[in-house]
């Protein structure tokens, strides 16, 4: 059993009409509704609960973390930043959606700006399959087409992905690396473009494959975690520096 806490600042949907029309319960009571379906152990979290619900507490039985930001990445505290940070080195997997992509435990993570083009002109979005041998896209065709999606185009400042999964195309002319993995310490990262606030991207059934496959292929593995600082040598060695003979 894979436990997941899905994570959203929960603002837009609050303030904003569309958001709320598309999303009444919040993005992440939608992606939790469907991935209880699913049979993951789901909790959910918000930025203005207390420590933004990331206590110590819940992230130790957290397997996977999925994350959906955007007005308030700034609001997120260095300090909960830092102990996400830890945990995923530790080995706790990231999928990270949208316009999390500018939020600040991934631009950690990557060390870039991770900045790119946008427009928001209800274009369709076409999101091709790239990597047809990887787990990430079991169930996926060659495309996944939706309807209505914010525009996001390169250059992508991010680092050259481990993995390259997606490459989607709008209809103004852009491609964009959709979806993409990375490593970290112990733990496995997957960025996927999908998820504007007012589009109900997260109820297409691709999506919702696609981030189900995300949290499968993140899900921790059983390696120890590295010891790091000072090491005693494992063998004998002389004043000299050698090895004792």
């Amino acid at each position: 059993m894979i436990h997941v806490t899905v994570w959203n600042e929960f603002r837009h949907e609050k303030i904003d009409s569309k958001a709320k029309e598309v999303y009444p319960e919040g993005i992440h009571q939608q992606i939790a509704t469907f991935l209880e379906e699913d049979n993951f152990t789901v909790q959910t979290a918000t930025l203005d609960e207390i420590e933004h619900g990331l206590t110590l507490e819940v992230l130790e039985n957290t397997d996977v973390l999925v994350w959906w930001g955007h007005i308030a990445h700034q609001e997120v505290t260095d300090d909960i930043v830092k102990r996400v940070h830890q945990r995923v080195l530790e080995g706790m997997g990231l999928v990270v959606l949208h316009s999390a992509h500018m939020s600040k435990i991934f631009m950690k993570l990557m060390g870039t700006s991770c900045d790119l083009k946008w427009r928001e002109a209800e274009e369709n979005c076409r999101i091709w399959n790239v990597n047809p041998s990887h787990p990430i896209v079991e169930g996926i065709g060659e495309y996944i087409e939706l309807e209505k999606e914010e525009m996001y185009g390169e250059h992508f400042d991010i680092p050259a992905p481990d993995e390259l999964i997606f490459i989607s195309w709008y209809p103004g002319g852009e491609v964009f690396r959709s979806g993409c993995t990375y490593r970290r310490g112990n733990g496995k990262i997957f960025y996927f473009q999908p998820g504007h606030e007012t589009y109900p991207s997260f109820y297409n059934e691709g999506v919702q494959k696609v981030i189900r496959n995300g949290i499968r292929w993140c899900k921790p593995t059983q390696n120890s975690y590295p010891v790091y600082g000072h090491h005693e040598p494992l063998e004998t060695i002389s004043e000299l520096g050698g090895r004792q003979q």
